[in-house]
C-alpha cells in the first residue's frame, strides 16, 4: 500500500531531508477529493489564543504548588516507556516509595492515575463478588470506598463516626468480630474533616481476625509519621499532588506479602483489565517476569514524581513531618488569634496537612474562598462530603508548609473577614 503525503508538505520535508524521493507526493486538489466529509467544526477560536496560567498560592487541600525541581522534570524530552533508561526510573520510583511508607514491600508502585486510582485498585484486586469489607466512614473516602465496593458486588458494612471523630481499636474490634470480613479501611488523614487517624495496634488487630488493613494516606504521607511495617499495614496507598509537590495524576501503592497473595490467588479475575494488579505488578517489574505491555504510562507525569521522593528522601522523613507540625502549629495560634475556632477539638487528632476552620458565624464559606482567590491570589477551600457547609480547610503541604504561607493566608483571612458580607441573623 503506497503512503501520500500533502504537497506542501512533502516541499517542506524534502528541504529538511527526511523524505524518500519514491514516495508520491499528492496535490492540493487530490488531498481534497480524498477527504469524504466536509469539516463541521472548525478551529476553536480559544485555542489561538496563548495559554494564561494565574500565579497563585495553593493552600487548599490539594493539589499544592510544585517545586521548582519537579516543574523542571516536566521540561525533559519523553522517553518510551519500554525502556531500559525509563525502566531505571521506574525502579528509583519504587525505592522512593519504600522510603516515604517504610516498607520492605516487593510490590510497591506508581499508578497511571490518582488516589481514586489507587482506591479502586485496592478495592478491585483484594475484594471478590460476595466477599465482606468493613468501612470506617468519618469523611467523605470512607464514602467513596463505600461506593466502590458496593460496585463490585461486594457486601459492605460501614462503622461510621460524625465528622471530626476518630475510630479506636475498641470500636474496630467490635467491627471485626461483628462483620468477618476480609478487608478493612481507614483513612490516615482524612482531609475533608481533617482528622488524624491513629494506626498503631490496629494491623495486629485485623490479623488477628485474619482480615487486611487497607490505609489511605493520600493527605498525610510526608506531613504525618506513618510506618506501614511495623504498623502492619497489608496495602497503603497514596499521591503525588500533596506533600510531595509533584502534579496531580499519579498515585503510590504497595501491598504486603498476605495482602499480595490473596491477589494472586483470586478465585475471579478482577472487574478491570486495566487496574488488574497482576499485570501492573509485571508492568513495573515487581513479579520476576519479563515486562510485557500493559499500557502507557504518563513518563513525564513519573519523571517528576521520581524528583519529588528524591526530594523527600534528600530532606528526611523526620524533618519533613516536624517541618509540616511545626508549620501547623503556628497556623493554629494565627487563626485563634482571629478568633476563628478550629473543627477538630482534640489536639492530637488534627491533622497536619489539611487544618478545618469552622465557618465563621455569619458568613458564606464561598464569599471568603472566593475573596481570597480573587483579591490575594491564594487558594483555600470549603467542605468536602459531610463537611460542607461546616468547615474552611487550609492545606500546608510539601514546600507550602512555611511561616510565610501561614503569615500570608491570616493577613488574606482578616481582609476578608473586612470585606465580605456578613448577616445579621
Amino acid at each position: 500500500m503506497p503512503r501520500f503525503i500533502p504537497g506542501r508538505v512533502f516541499l517542506a520535508s524534502q528541504a529538511a531531508g527526511w523524505v524518500q524521493s519514491h514516495i508520491p507526493v499528492l496535490t492540493h486538489l487530490q488531498s481534497r477529493a480524498m477527504a469524504s466529509h466536509p469539516l463541521i467544526v472548525a478551529p476553536p477560536a480559544s485555542l489561538r489564543k496563548p495559554l494564561s496560567i494565574p500565579n497563585k498560592l495553593l493552600l487548599g487541600p490539594g493539589p499544592a504548588n510544585l517545586s521548582s525541581r519537579v516543574m523542571l522534570a516536566g521540561t525533559h524530552q519523553i522517553i518510551g516507556h519500554m525502556q531500559d533508561e525509563m525502566y531505571e526510573i521506574m525502579d528509583d520510583i519504587k525505592d522512593g516509595i519504600r522510603y516515604a511508607f517504610q516498607t520492605q514491600n516487593k510490590l510497591t508502585l506508581a499508578l497511571s492515575g490518582s488516589g481514586h486510582t489507587a482506591m479502586e485498585v485496592s478495592v478491585l484486586n483484594l475484594v471478590e463478588p460476595g466477599e465482606s469489607i468493613l468501612v470506617g466512614v468519618n469523611g467523605i473516602w470512607g464514602e467513596r470506598i463505600v461506593d466502590m465496593a458496593e460496585r463490585i458486588g461486594a457486601k459492605v458494612h460501614q462503622m461510621v463516626k460524625v465528622p471530626g471523630e476518630y475510630f479506636t481499636l475498641q470500636d474496630v474490634e467490635k467491627g471485626l468480630t461483628q462483620h468477618k470480613p476480609v478487608l478493612f479501611f481507614l483513612t490516615h488523614g482524612e482531609s475533608s474533616t481533617g482528622i488524624l487517624q491513629p494506626l498503631d495496634g490496629y494491623g495486629d488487630l485485623c490479623h488477628r481476625h485474619d482480615c487486611l488493613l487497607l490505609v489511605d494516606s493520600v493527605a498525610s504521607l510526608g506531613g504525618a509519621p506513618i510506618y506501614m511495617d511495623k504498623q502492619g499495614i497489608d496495602i497503603l496507598y497514596s499521591g503525588s499532588q500533596k506533600a510531595l509537590n509533584a502534579p496531580p495524576g499519579t498515585s503510590l501503592i504497595s501491598f504486603s506479602e498476605k495482602a499480595r497473595s490473596k491477589i494472586f490467588n483470586r478465585k475471579t479475575k478482577p472487574l478491570s483489565f486495566n487496574l488488574d494488579m497482576k499485570l501492573l505488578a509485571n508492568c513495573w517489574g515487581c513479579d520476576d517476569n519479563p515486562r510485557v505491555y500493559h499500557h502507557t504510562i504518563p513518563v513525564v507525569s513519573f519523571f517528576g514524581l521520581r524528583e519529588s521522593l528524591a526530594l523527600l528522601a534528600e530532606e528526611g522523613l523526620e524533618q519533613s513531618w516536624k517541618k509540616h507540625r511545626e508549620a501547623t502549629e503556628y497556623l493554629y495560634k494565627e487563626l485563634q488569634k482571629l478568633g476563628l475556632q478550629l473543627f477538630v477539638k482534640e489536639p492530637k487528632a488534627r491533622l497536619p496537612t489539611v487544618t478545618t476552620v469552622v465557618v465563621p458565624q455569619g458568613y458564606s464559606w464561598k464569599d471568603i474562598t472566593s475573596y481570597l482567590w480573587k483579591k490575594h491570589d491564594i487558594e483555600i477551600a470549603g467542605g468536602l462530603g459531610p463537611s460542607v457547609g461546616l468547615v474552611l480547610r487550609i492545606g500546608l503541604f510539601g514546600c507550602n508548609a512555611t511561616k510565610a504561607s501561614v503569615d500570608r493566608v491570616i493577613l488574606a483571612l482578616k481582609d476578608a473577614l473586612r470585606h465580605c458580607p456578613k448577616s445579621k441573623l
